[in-house]
């Protein structure tokens, strides 16, 4: 089984980007029509905040049956600051008093980080009821450097999701070294943890990692960041333009053959070159090569 997907259906750029057709304008509307093209997408949001169960639930009933969602895990959960106004208002109390009208701060207290895991698990639950939760996406910071009590911090993260897949990205490159890669590999395996195989930008520091496609569950996981290199640490740039970048059909036919080498797998292949309807370009093109197509020109009525 093949998914094809991008990692967000409403982010800004892409709603001026001319995707959605003009009468395509209420969320219900977008998530459809979004849905009668692919069967799976990723959700970015939840990484800013929790979202509440009566979001989720529309979710489920603006989908198809067999629509599935990856969920990014919310910022706390994974170590990155977080804007104290994003938390429920109890949580929001929970924090020292002088962190509480910041833009940003860090949780650092791990029973707060628990109970904010228990909010983000019930919001999840209409999802999971459905059969339409797919892996749940923690994406670490660059700062989080493969150590033995780091992979013993995967399973505090996995044991604060009870019955819930989750997925990993690294973004140190210590987790995929030559030295350090095969027991890695070995320890999500044996933990039933999936791998998220990432491409991204290549930079000379430890700050990026390179695409190694793997399987540590039934599931392959591919996330493309695209690659702009120029942009990628660039200070001062927003989030979208980091991720302003377009596969090449060439670049795409490369996927197509990672993807042939894992028969045995369920393997989802989601785009986070969400710039201006970059990724839904690209998924929409893998998806044309995986039929075998090779006319490299885009649909005009969908763009």
């Amino acid at each position: 089984m093949v998914r094809v997907g991008t990692c967000s259906w409403a982010d800004r750029s892409t709603l001026e980007s001319g995707f959605y057709p003009k009468k395509v304008k209420s969320a219900a509307a977008r998530l459809a029509y979004y849905a009668s093209l692919f069967d799976t997408v990723e959700v970015d949001a939840t990484y800013y905040a929790i979202p509440g169960p009566e979001t989720t639930r529309l979710w489920v009933e603006r989908t198809p049956e067999n629509f599935l969602f990856h969920v990014k895990a919310y910022a706390a959960l994974t170590g990155h600051n977080v804007n104290p106004q994003s938390l429920p208002a109890s949580l929001r109390e929970a924090l020292p008093e002088s962190e509480r009208d910041r833009p940003y701060t860090f949780v650092h207290d791990p029973g707060i980080v628990k109970e904010i895991a228990g909010w983000f698990h019930q919001a999840l639950l209409p999802l999971s009821q459905a059969g339409k939760l797919g892996l749940v996406v923690f994406q670490f910071p660059p700062w989080f450097r493969c150590s033995r009590s780091s992979l013993e911090h995967l399973l505090t993260c996995q044991s604060m999701l009870p019955d819930l897949n989750i997925g990993v990205e690294f973004r140190h490159a210590s987790w995929l070294r030559e030295d350090s890669r095969a027991e890695v590999f070995s320890f999500l395996k044996a933990n039933k943890i999936t791998y998220i195989s990432a491409d991204e930008p290549q930079l000379t520091d430890d700050t990026t990692i390179p695409f190694i496609p793997g399987a540590t569950t039934d599931v392959v996981y591919l996330r493309l960041h695209g690659r702009n290199l120029a942009k990628w640490h660039l200070s001062g740039v927003t989030s979208s333009l980091r991720y302003d970048y377009l596969y090449s059909d060439e670049e795409l036919q490369q996927f197509v053959e990672v993807i042939r080498a894992f028969p045995d797998n369920s393997v989802f292949v989601m785009f986070n070159n969400c710039h201006a309807g970059q990724a839904m370009r690209n998924a929409i093109r893998l998806k044309a090569l995986l039929r075998g197509e090779t006319v490299s020109e885009f649909p005009e009525s969908l763009f």
